[in-house]
């Protein structure tokens, strides 16, 4: 079973549609007017897609349970077919594409059965995925080639060279993955006026995305966000608050980061904490969403 500890919730739509054919215009006729020996066709089989929608992951070994919270299964009469379309919504960290397609196969399964004894020419065809919103797949067609990104190291021991950098270039390498190229990668120690002169120099150089990382904590050099919160022009709490909600559901101490986010001119300015892992889990939890602001913030919409 795939590791989806690092994704976040949100939510998943997916739609499948089946098809199931049958050899004589009697048999529609007796589906539509529920005359079917066996029953109402439509409702056994809702029913029956109903609950193959819930038990995906007990016959599917790989698929994660996950709470289903919106089911539709409805059906359109074309000719000698019935089109079977099964709609999917969870608020979860993975799709449910494979939900509704196992709720469409249920569906036409029991349809065939149901209809079998009358029409020995029924078949079932087409079962496939119509369509899936959410997740991070939908923001893959974001393309930001304008952005210029610097990250800027908080640390004393870094800036002195009795320690190597790690979150700094975990930073890096995220924003690689995303296509940003980070054109300015500094070290700084952990004082206020070095942290403010850095930031000053950065926004004012054209850079529309700066990461800092380390110094958010509470020990007494820990002054980031103090250096950097008098500087920000537009506050957005809730990337931080983001941050945080997903960092405490993995490790207890993440609600002691007192990190900050906001603008500063058309520079979006991100703090994190100094750990390789902490650095991660911010990464994780905001990107590439995020990066949907540079569209707001240029009055663009999505």
């Amino acid at each position: 079973m795939v590791n989806i500890t690092k994704k976040s919730n949100s939510l998943r739509i997916a739609i499948a549609t089946a098809t199931v054919k049958v050899s004589k215009q009697e048999t529609i006729d007796a589906v539509v007017q529920r005359k079917i020996p066996k029953g109402d066709v439509f409702e056994f089989a809702r029913a029956a897609g109903l609950f193959g929608v819930k038990k995906t992951s007990d016959v599917i070994p790989d698929c994660h349970p996950l709470p289903i919270e919106f089911t539709s299964i409805t059906y359109e009469v074309v000719d000698l077919t019935i089109l079977i379309t099964v709609e999917v919504h969870t608020v979860y960290k993975t799709g449910v594409e494979v939900e509704a397609m196992h709720g469409a196969s249920v569906t036409a399964l029991t349809m065939y059965d149901m209809l079998k004894p009358i029409d020995k020419g029924v078949e079932i065809q087409n079962i496939r995925l119509l369509k899936k919103l959410g997740g991070k797949s939908d923001l893959k067609k974001l393309k930001f080639p304008e952005i210029k990104a610097a990250v800027v190291v908080c640390s004393d021991s870094v800036f002195e060279k009795t320690a190597e950098d790690a979150s700094g270039k975990a930073i890096i390498n995220r924003l690689a993955q995303l296509g940003i190229d980070t054109e300015t990668y500094t070290i700084v120690p952990d004082v206020l006026e070095d942290i403010q002169n850095t930031a000053k120099k950065l926004t004012d150089n054209n850079i529309s995305l700066l990461i800092f990382t380390g110094g958010t904590g509470l020990s007494p050099r820990d002054v980031t966000p103090e250096a950097i919160s008098p500087l920000i022009e537009r506050k957005i709490d809730g990337i931080m608050e983001t941050a945080r909600k997903y960092g405490q559901e993995r490790m207890p101490y993440a609600m002691l980061s007192r990190g900050v986010a906001g603008f500063i001119g058309n520079t979006l300015v991100l703090t994190f904490p100094g750990s390789k892992n902490g650095v991660e889990e911010y990464m994780d939890a905001l990107f590439p969403q995020i990066l949907h602001l540079f569209n707001v913030n240029k009055g663009q919409k999505h």
